[in-house]
């Protein structure tokens, strides 16, 4: 590991205080304990992060509270470790249980595949991790400048290699799990050892930069979105053989309005792998950017910012340093779509899969839909697991076809199928949670998206392009939680009730959009979208997607890497 140069108090104040928090200690449990507010201090609320925990407050209650002399409605988000994003079904029923006994009794379904619960306060905060414990699930490394939930290609009981590529995702977080022992102490009340404990083998005293991001993608398909990772593998297979990985580096979504020195970018290939060399890979890689990483300025010290600059001959050179051996060159690949399956699909096992939409993951329930009690009760007579994507959706899955007929009657029973069929365009929707909760939300994402679609989809249905998919994204501000620089049509807040607008991505998520229109709200969105649908409709070509049309037809210019970004005006 590379001595922190230069000296630590010249490096950012998260750098100190990661590196004096005990290991990630700080003062949680003394914190935790206080009765006189629902907050833990500015200090602490950076460490729980690292515990898969954010601190946020509702940001629609702050004027009332303040003018009643009160302090903001503090609440917590809770993130799980889900490699992979598969859980059992007794598993989902623990976890219903525990979204409506200490959370805001909803689930919602991540775009890194794994749950997160809401509305958490602090005095529950230990008894609501103590029971995603005995579901035998932890939130560890969900958040914070570490490896965060490793992600693949959704459903391992598709295929052979779709469960091989799963083993990998698990193995690779088990592998680059933080060591330290504070999450155990704070939050499963075990005694700390006498004498202390080692310094963690691959993160040191101030862990990581910033978060780290790996996906592994199972061509034709790209579900994980591959390229928006920090580090990603490419399973290369050959008949049902799994024969290694391409290797992909320097991804990233993330950007600040008014930054230009910020931009999303896509990951480039670098090299090709053999099934056994990945946790290598993806522990070398990783310390590479501990070691390079920009720990003075958080606003450049993503890995994609080492790769622009110090350049992808230099990434792969310094990784096969650590390594002892060359990566080979990459191998041949095809990607063809994004999108999760829809409906029933059968396995190459001959059991029965059947993929639900989720809007915006959000799984509650309402007066005409009771979506989370519907996945209770199948959750009650399923004998299989229950998949997430990353996507937001879920896959009821391994189910046999004894069993087939009563999951459907269940479907139908609670609304999931038949007249709540879903549009093409909804169904390739996703958006972030943004307002109220989100601290850095700027407009409005999972609440207002769902109106939008509507809109457009009444557009869509004159253009007689009802069935037709088109990949739409909308976050509440430019992080980019919900990938909206790789959408065919892309939603960024800048302000409440404003949007950038960004068109182009490729359909197959090898290719990011560019700025269309700046700061404009719903009648302009409405005005300037509406015309290129219309033109769609009328003058695409055989095959070709939406992503690929407006930039034939010169609505935008092709994005084809993150240095090209340009920040609007």
């Amino acid at each position: 590991m590379n001595d922190i140069s230069p000296p630590l108090e010249e490096l950012h104040p998260n750098e100190r205080l990661k590196h004096d928090s005990d290991q990630l200690r700080g003062t949680l449990r003394e914190g935790l304990a206080d009765p006189v507010t629902g907050a833990v201090t500015d200090d602490d609320t950076q460490l729980t992060k690292f515990h898969g925990i954010y601190q946020q407050d509702d940001r629609e209650l702050r004027s009332e509270r303040r003018k009643q002399k009160l302090e903001p409605f503090y609440q917590f988000m809770v993130r799980l470790r889900l490699p992979g994003g598969v859980c059992t079904t007794t598993q989902w029923l623990m976890l219903d249980g525990l979204a409506r006994q200490y959370a805001n009794a909803t689930l919602r379904l991540t775009t890194r595949q794994t749950f997160q619960f809401h509305g958490v306060l602090k005095r529950n905060l230990k008894a609501h991790v103590q029971g995603i414990n005995a579901a035998l699930l932890d939130t560890m490394a969900a958040c914070g400048d570490v490896n965060r939930n490793v992600i693949a290609t959704a459903n391992p009981l598709r295929s052979p290699v779709h469960r091989q590529v799963y083993d990998l995702a698990n193995r690779i977080s088990a592998h680059l799990r933080p060591r330290s022992r504070a999450y155990f102490e704070i939050f499963l009340d075990e005694e700390r050892v006498a004498g202390g404990e080692p310094e963690e083998p691959d993160y040191g005293r101030t862990y990581l930069p910033r978060k780290f991001k790996i996906a592994l993608a199972v061509p034709p398909d790209n579900d994980v979105d591959v390229f928006a990772h920090d580090l990603g593998f490419i399973a290369i297979t050959e008949a049902d053989d799994l024969l290694g990985f391409n290797v992909t580096v320097g991804g990233g979504m993330g950007m600040t309005h008014g930054e230009p020195k910020t931009f999303p970018r896509l990951a480039d290939v670098i090299g090709f792998c053999r099934v056994e060399q990945v946790i290598d890979v993806a522990e070398q890689m990783m310390c590479v950017q501990r070691d390079f990483g920009d720990r003075k300025d958080r606003g450049h010290a993503r890995f994609k910012y080492t790769i622009e600059d110090r350049g992808l001959d230099w990434c792969r050179a310094e990784l096969e340093r650590r390594l002892g051996y060359a990566l080979a060159e990459p191998r041949a690949y095809r990607f063809e779509t994004t999108a999760d399956p829809n409906g029933w699909q059968k396995g190459i096992d001959g059991k029965w899969h059947f993929t639900l939409f989720i809007e915006s993951g959000r799984v509650a329930d309402r007066t005409d839909y009771p979506l989370m009690s519907g996945l209770r009760e199948i959750a009650k007579a399923h004998k299989g697991d229950y998949a997430l994507t990353t996507n937001q959706n879920l896959i009821i899955a391994g189910i046999s076809k004894a069993q087939k007929p009563k999951i459907q009657s269940l479907l139908e029973r609670y609304g999931m199928v038949g007249t709540r069929q879903q549009s093409a365009l909804r169904r390739h929707s996703m958006a972030c949670v943004a307002l109220p909760t989100c601290g850095l939300a700027m407009a409005e994402s999972e609440r207002y998206l769902p109106a939008l679609i509507d809109k457009l989809d009444t557009i869509m249905q004159e253009a007689g392009l009802a069935d037709d998919p088109i990949v739409v994204r909308m976050t509440g501000c430019p992080n980019g939680c919900a990938r909206p620089y790789l959408a065919e049509i892309g939603f960024v807040g800048k302000a409440l009730g404003k949007y950038n607008v960004y068109l182009g991505a490729s359909f197959e998520g090898d290719r990011m959009n560019r700025l269309f229109r700046e700061n404009i709200g719903e009648a302009e969105i409405i005005d300037s979208l509406a015309p290129l649908i219309r033109d769609y409709a009328r003058q695409r070509q055989a095959g070709e997607r939406f992503g690929d049309f407006v930039i034939r037809v010169g609505a935008v210019k092709p994005m084809l890497a993150g240095r090209e970004f340009q920040q609007p005006a």
